[in-house]
């Protein structure tokens, strides 16, 4: 549920915000159906992908006899810091071996994770996040905290709503790892494209999605999301 504004933190308490703030708080009952829509949906998939998400986990660990979760520290609700489920598509202590960010022909991805991130299955796990309450099924990708810190007061308003699995931005920027290599040619580092061009960006949609947010326009971005992916 949406905090009182005298409750949020410090650092989101900017006129840059309100506005943001003022609307959800006239969706209460839309964000509760958003709640609930989200602890339905991800029970009932659980359920029922549960055998291919434990096919999955076989995959991952036969390749290398690695750990099956990848759990990254990652930034939802009003800066609350979170462990995210997602499959393992990279080689065991990736973090330690390059940029947080991942591009098109990154090494350090498995051959049984290159095949995950082709179909978004890698995502799956982040059921047990929306059952938590961590993230929603809709809503802005969470960041790590090293991207959260680049965020102008207006980009904090998207701390708002629980982190989401996918989004408009999500499909707008299905083929990030392309516009990395893009300015990779450009001497730019992961981190600095990121920064510079991907987040800004990215956030532009996310913002707009406050204004709509509620059920139907989660319904349509879930839908849309699969055919993307089946496309």
């Amino acid at each position: 549920m949406l905090k009182k504004w005298e409750e949020l933190p410090e650092n989101m308490k900017h006129d840059a915000i309100r506005p943001y703030y003022d609307i959800l708080e006239g969706k209460k009952k839309a964000l509760a159906g958003k709640r609930l829509m989200d602890i339905l949906f991800s029970f009932i998939l659980t359920v029922l992908l549960s055998p291919v998400m434990l096919g999955i986990a076989y995959a991952i660990w036969a390749e290398d006899k690695g750990p099956v979760f990848y759990r990254q520290e990652r930034i939802t609700t009003y800066g609350k810091k979170f462990r995210i489920f997602k499959f393992r598509t990279m080689v065991v202590d990736a973090d330690k071996k390059g940029a947080l960010i991942t591009g098109k022909n990154d090494n350090r991805i498995t051959r049984v994770g290159r095949k995950l991130r082709k179909c978004r299955l890698d995502e799956l796990p982040q059921l047990f996040n929306i059952l938590s309450g961590e993230m929603s099924f809709v809503g802005a990708r969470p960041e790590v905290e090293k991207y959260v810190n680049y965020y102008t007061e207006a980009m904090l308003a998207t701390l708002l709503l629980p982190a989401g699995v996918t989004s408009e931005a999500s499909i707008a920027f299905k083929d990030e790892d392309e516009l990395l290599a893009h300015y990779a040619k450009k001497g730019e580092t992961a981190d600095e494209a990121y920064v510079k061009h991907i987040l800004p960006r990215k956030m532009r949609y996310n913002l707009t999605y406050l204004k709509k947010a509620g059920i139907l326009g989660d319904l349509i971005i879930m839908i849309k999301t699969v055919l993307e992916v089946i496309k």
